[in-house]
């Protein structure tokens, strides 16, 4: 019950009450065994699931379709991406493009590497590497990110900054991965996060991949290797329909697109 307080914002006491009370409407069988570890539905609540989950849809279709519908073109916009792209948005706020914003909308960045829940607003936008395969949304590639070697501009070091063993499936961390069993040299750092790359790459610790955009723009890195084609970064929009056409989420889709246009050659590490 605590985990499910965080989830809504309420209070465990208010939320057993609120159960109690729900309960109390069928006049019958508890829904909820009562145990020391916590609350688990029973039988007689199991049964009730698909109604429930069929009336949660009608209320999350609703709100996105009021969401949509208003015309004002002002609000918070919610965008779950990764630290990547959320640095990129993020730094394309401060009037250095000449794309802008429109003044009356809030950017709310949500590092993730998990993808939201688009239907049930946990975001209203999401910005990923590869669309969904299934579910009713408006997607629309965005662009790339090049990605090279970078070290801190004049040192001698050929040791490597790395991802950590549980992201050794990502793409930059297998490619450095075989650079490593190739050349013999040493890891010097594994790290879970492109800041701690960075910080560790621009204090002389090691060289390693980051994306052009961050290094080539970076007054005491210095690119080693030309953009890496294997490891280049697609990112895809990715919007509930039924949002696609609210106004403030419409707003922030152009915005994007056209940010990524703009800065095409930055993102592709063109001198």
């Amino acid at each position: 019950m605590r985990a499910a307080g965080r989830s809504i914002g309420l209070s465990q006491p208010t939320i057993a009450r609120r159960l109690a009370a729900f309960e109390a409407t069928f006049g019958g069988p508890a829904l909820f065994d009562r145990l020391p570890e916590g609350l688990r539905l029973n039988a007689a609540g199991e049964q009730l699931v698909p109604e429930a989950e069929s009336v949660e849809d009608a209320v999350l279709t609703l709100e996105r379709r009021r969401a949509a519908a208003s015309p004002v073109l002002s609000g918070t916009v919610r965008v779950s991406t990764g630290e990547c792209a959320a640095g990129f948005l993020a730094r394309c706020l401060s009037g250095s493009t000449t794309t802008a914003l429109p003044t009356g909308i809030t950017l709310e960045l949500v590092d993730s590497r998990q993808t939201a829940n688009l239907a049930r607003r946990e975001a209203d936008m999401a910005l990923r590497h590869e669309p969904p395969e299934s579910g009713d949304f408006y997607i629309s590639k965005a662009g790339t990110f090049a990605c090279a070697v970078y070290r801190r501009r004049g040192a001698d070091t050929d040791a490597w900054v790395t991802y950590t063993d549980e992201q050794a499936h990502y793409a930059p961390a297998r490619w450095v991965q075989r650079q490593i069993e190739e050349t013999g040299k040493p890891v010097a750092l594994r790290a879970s996060s492109m800041l701690m790359h960075l910080e560790a790459i621009r204090a002389g610790t090691g060289r390693g991949v980051l994306p052009c955009y961050v290094g080539d723009g970076h007054p005491l890195l210095e690119r080693l290797t030309p953009p890496i084609p294997e490891i280049a970064a697609e990112y895809w929009i990715i919007v509930h329909r039924d949002l696609r056409r609210a106004a403030c989420v419409r707003a922030v889709i152009d915005w994007v697109k056209a940010l990524f246009a703009e800065q095409r050659d930055v993102l592709a590490g063109v001198p």
